[in-house]
This record gives structure tokens, C-alpha cells and sequence, in this order.
């Protein structure tokens, strides 16, 4: 089955989809992405996908290319074209296509709009859960609105790309203090030896993540003590457990950080309990 792209207001088979050279997106990285899970076949947490949207769409002043409602109906589209049953739908918004030069185009240039969909291995995602994955930490070198899911994700490659090579899965990003700020794709959080969850609070320093959202719900359901406050590498390393959240992860359990284990070595059962429920919380559509 050939795989699907929308692009600009057409559906087409990903060989032939394109956007023109002079896209702002290709020339500035001048654009904001989602992405969003598709669990059996449906949408997982749309609307709170949608609003994040709208507010990095607001923050560098990009115009909404269409509808909200619209919007859903074609990424629901795209994952029935696609056949995705589990999965993950990518939506990217550029400022458009003009001449290139670097201040604003004229404002009567409309944006540009993509979205694709693809299917992941749901059983290689669970067998990955239940073995854990390692991270390594990095020097926080990004721009300072990491709050707005912009495409510009350059050090976020070159991040993944050290932890590909040192034989890990994620990135944290580290900041001056010492203190962890984010995973280069997703949110990082620690359970200390007396039982607390710990993340960094979203209110700067990092994206506020929609798995994380709810992860919370999880955690606050299910009795957890939680505190949104920074956490160094040294305490990470002295966790009873790690874990990272993303839409294309869930919930992941970290059992090592810089080839040092953490805990048992093993997912912990405060991990493994979000990722067992998350979707009981999760917006399901």
C-alpha cells in the first residue's frame, strides 16, 4: 500500500508529494509541527494537540492555514488513506513560500501545510517498554523558546545522533546548573528513593509535552507524589527509576543514563503503572 501525504490542499502518494524550494520552512526553518499517536485506528489527544498548535502558531504569528475543524477531518483523512491502525500522524505549518529573504513575506501569503502518517511496531514498542532504554546527557545548546514546537530542531538531531552512536535512545539536554531540561524528542522525569515523581515544570526550559499532561492525570489518580521542579544528573543517577515521555513513546522506562544503571536496572513499577494507564486517561477520538 502506497503511503499518502497531504500537502497544500491535495492527497497524494509520498513519491510524488513536494513543497516548492522557496517553502520558509525549507529556507528558515520557519514553521511548527504535531504529532500525535493514532492507538487502534484513532487519535489520541487531539484537542490538546491542536491547542498547543494554535500557540506556537500564535508565538511566531503564522496564520492558521484552515479551519479547526477542517484541520481534523484531514488529519483523520490522511490516517484512514494510510491504513494506520497504530501509528502516529505528523502535521507540519510553515509561514509559506516567498521570495527568500528573511523578514516577514507580504501577509497575504498563505501558509503551507503538510501531514503524513505512518505505522509503528506496537509489539517492538512494548518489548522495548519492558527492557528499558538508555539516555545519555548533553550541553543545553538550544534557543530559548523550546516551549513553541518549532521545526528548527537541528541541536535536537545532532543530540539523537550522539546518543545513536553512543548506543542509546534519547538525549537529555543538561543545562549551565547542571540541571536536566528535556530529552531531545521528549520529556524526562525521575522517582526518587523516597517515591517522588520529579519533572521540570513546563512554565520555561522545555516543551510542554501532551503525554506529559496526561501523565500526570496518571500519576495524580493514582495516588503518586508529584513535584514540577528541575532535577540534576547527579540526582537522576541516584533515582530508584527514570523514564521519558513522548506521543511516539508513551511512557518509556530509562534504566541508564551516561552507562551508569539506574535503580535495579530494570522499569520500575511507578513506569511501568503510567504506561499501563495511560490511555484510560488519554482523549481518545
Amino acid at each position: 500500500m502506497s503511503r499518502i501525504a497531504y500537502v497544500n490542499g491535495r492527497y497524494l502518494p509520498l513519491r510524488d508529494a513536494s513543497v516548492n524550494v522557496e517553502d520558509r520552512g525549507y529556507q528558515f526553518a520557519d514553521g511548527v509541527y504535531e504529532v500525535c499517536e493514532v492507538w487502534h485506528g484513532r487519535l489520541v489527544d487531539e484537542r490538546r494537540h491542536l491547542d498547543r498548535l494554535d500557540r506556537s502558531l500564535s508565538e511566531l504569528s503564522i496564520a492558521r492555514p484552515m479551519s479547526r475543524a477542517a484541520l481534523a477531518l484531514v488529519l483523520r483523512e490522511v490516517v484512514r488513506r494510510n491504513g494506520v491502525r497504530e501509528g502516529m500522524v505528523y502535521l507540519q505549518v510553515t509561514r509559506g513560500v516567498a521570495r527568500r529573504d528573511h523578514p516577514f513575506p507580504p501577509p497575504d501569503t498563505p501558509p503551507s501545510m503538510i501531514v503524513t502518517a505512518r505505522r509503528t511496531d506496537r509489539a517492538a514498542q512494548e518489548a522495548l517498554a519492558r527492557q528499558g532504554v538508555a539516555v545519555i546527557t548533553v550541553p543545553e545548546n538550544r534557543w530559548p523558546r523550546v516551549d513553541i514546537k518549532s521545526v528548527s530542531l537541528l541541536p535536537n538531531v545532532l543530540a539523537k545522533q550522539q546518543a545513536r552512536e553512543a548506543g542509546a535512545r534519547e538525549a537529555w539536554f543538561v543545562d549551565p546548573d547542571g540541571y536536566v531540561t528535556e530529552g531531545a524528542s521528549t520529556n524526562a522525569w525521575i522517582v526518587t528513593p523516597g517515591g517522588a515523581l520529579v519533572t521540570r515544570p513546563a512554565d520555561s526550559g522545555i516543551l510542554r509535552g501532551i503525554t506529559r499532561t496526561v501523565a500526570l492525570e496518571v500519576a495524580a489518580d493514582l495516588g503518586f507524589t508529584v513535584e514540577e521542579r528541575p532535577f540534576t544528573v547527579a540526582e537522576a543517577l541516584a533515582a530508584d527509576e527514570a523514564f521519558i515521555s513522548a506521543a511516539t513513546t508513551v511512557v518509556m522506562p530509562v534504566v541508564r543514563i551516561d552507562r551508569r544503571t539506574i535503580g535495579k536496572g530494570t522499569p520500575g513499577p511507578v513506569a511501568q503503572a503510567l504506561r499501563l494507564k495511560f490511555h484510560d486517561f488519554s482523549e481518545v477520538v
